[in-house]
């Protein structure tokens, strides 16, 4: 007499293949070579700090540990809307100053009526009435390799308006920010 076998599902046992097995450690390998490629890159080529300050919140908080390339300004220079570090006239005195980079070499910047004109124009990377123009109060010209940088939280920064700070020249740019770790365990995000 044949027996009705019904379902089977509890008698075949789903057997691990070969390539499967081989297709998982492929996967964890490849991660483990970019894992190690980056650590290496940043190694050489980037750098960490930390933020000193609110002046760029809410973007970065004081405190945040932040990643820096050093390599992408070799072939590049700094654009509009870049987030940078900096040492203020090259001094090595002082601490990093994180800063966004709001005009380049050859624009025109003024700060009038709490308004920051780059260009004759007004600039889209700051949306807080400026209170203090510093030396932005009369037009100023970028020279080659100069760059006017202010914080985010405008207000709050000390930055290229300030006249011990002035424009930053390009070689006391030390990199970029690309990305930073957020706190409280939430893991990395990338600095825009």
């Amino acid at each position: 007499m044949a027996r009705n076998k019904g379902l089977s599902f509890y008698k075949r046992r789903k057997k691990i293949s070969a390539a499967l097995v081989r297709e998982i450690f492929s996967w964890i390998f490849g991660i483990c070579v970019a894992v190690f490629i980056a650590a290496v890159m940043n190694y050489f080529w980037g750098m960490t700090t930390n933020v000193v300050g609110i002046s760029m919140e809410p973007a970065l908080y004081s405190g945040q540990q932040i990643f820096i390339d050093r390599l992408t300004y070799l072939f590049s220079q700094p654009k509009r809307g870049d987030v940078v570090i900096f040492l203020p006239n090259g001094n090595e005195n002082t601490h990093y100053y994180v800063k966004r980079v709001v005009a380049v070499p050859g624009d025109r910047v003024l700060i009038e009526d709490g308004l920051l004109y780059v260009n004759g124009e007004a600039s889209v990377w700051v949306t807080d009435k400026i209170l203090d123009a510093g030396i932005a109060a009369n037009e100023l010209s970028l020279e080659s390799g100069e760059f006017f940088c202010l914080g985010d939280e405008v207000n709050n920064s000390e930055d290229s308006r300030s006249p011990n700070i002035g424009p930053v020249k390009e070689e006391d740019m030390v990199g970029k920010v690309w990305f930073h770790l957020r706190g409280g365990g939430g893991g990395i995000g990338l600095v825009h």
